[in-house]
C-alpha cells in the first residue's frame, strides 16, 4: 500500500480522491492539507510515498511547495491534481512523477498510481546503493549517504560527520555537493554541506545569517548570507 497525503484547498475535491483513492485498495491516504503549510506539517507527522498536489492554491503554490520537496533526503512521489491542463509543462519542470486533469478518471488515476510505484521502487533501490568512499585509520571505507550528518571543507579536503564519527575524504566540496544533492543535501556556507533530513532547529542570528542544530551533533553549523533564502525555500520555511 502506497501511502498518500492529499493537498487542495478544496474540501469537495479532497473528498472525491480520498473516495477514488480508497476504491483502488493500493492506496492509503495518511492525511490532508488545505494549503503548502499544513502540507509540509502532515509529511512530517505521517510521511508519505506519494503527495497528490492541487496547483492554484491561496499563497505558496503547489509547483513552490515541489520545488522544496525535491531539496528533501526523501521526497514523495508527486502528481499534481488541477483543474487547469495549461499548467502541465511547469508540473515536469519540478518532476512530477504525473499530471491528472479534474474530475479525474479511475483508468487514469490507476496510470498514476502504477507510475508512482516504479519511481518508489527505482527511488528506494538507487539511495540504498549510494555510497561515499572515506578514509579513516589507513583504511578505505565506503559511508552510506543517509549516515552522514554534514561535510566540512578544510585545506585540500573533505571531512564527514556521522552521529558516531568523522572520516575523511579526498573528493572537493564541491563534488560531492553535485552527488549528494539529489540525496538532500545542500551547500550553506562555503565550508559546509548539509543533510536537511538532520535539521533540527534554525536560528536567526546577527547580520541576517542563520545557525543550525543538527539531530546527534553538538556543533552548530553557519549558513551564509546568500544561501538563506534558498535554505528557508528547501525547508518549507
Amino acid at each position: 500500500m502506497l501511502k498518500a497525503i492529499i493537498v487542495d484547498d478544496e474540501a469537495p475535491a479532497r473528498s472525491e480522491l480520498r473516495y477514488l483513492l480508497d476504491e483502488t485498495g493500493q492506496v492509503e491516504v495518511v492525511g490532508e492539507a488545505v494549503n503548502v503549510r499544513e502540507a509540509i506539517e502532515r509529511l512530517k507527522e505521517k510521511g508519505a510515498d506519494v503527495m497528490f498536489l492541487d496547483i492554484s492554491m491561496p499563497g505558496a503554490s503547489g509547483v513552490q511547495l515541489a520545488e522544496a520537496l525535491n531539496r528533501l533526503k526523501f521526497p514523495p512521489a508527486i502528481v499534481f491534481v488541477t483543474a487547469y491542463s495549461e499548467h502541465a509543462a511547469a508540473a515536469f519542470d519540478v518532476n512530477a512523477v504525473d499530471y491528472l486533469v479534474k474530475p479525474v478518471e479511475t483508468d487514469r488515476l490507476l496510470q498514476a498510481i502504477s507510475k508512482v510505484k516504479h519511481h518508489v521502487s527505482v527511488y528506494a533501490k538507487g539511495t540504498q546503493s549510494e555510497r561515499i568512499p572515506v578514509e579513516k585509520s589507513g583504511k578505505k571505507l565506503l559511508v552510506a549517504t543517509d549516515k552522514i550528518h554534514y561535510i566540512m571543507a578544510k585545506d585540500d579536503y573533505s571531512y564527514l560527520h556521522t552521529e558516531s564519527d568523522r572520516y575523511l575524504s579526498t573528493v572537493s566540496l564541491a563534488q560531492l555537493e553535485s552527488k549528494l544533492e539529489p540525496h538532500g543535501f545542500f551547500r550553506v556556507h562555503r565550508r559546509y554541506l548539509v543533510n536537511l533530513a538532520c535539521v533540527e532547529e534554525v536560528t536567526p542570528v546577527s547580520g541576517g545569517t542563520l545557525l543550525l542544530s543538527l539531530s546527534g551533533e553538538e556543533e552548530t553549523i553557519p549558513v551564509s548570507r546568500r544561501r538563506v533564502a534558498s535554505l528557508k525555500k528547501a525547508l518549507g520555511l
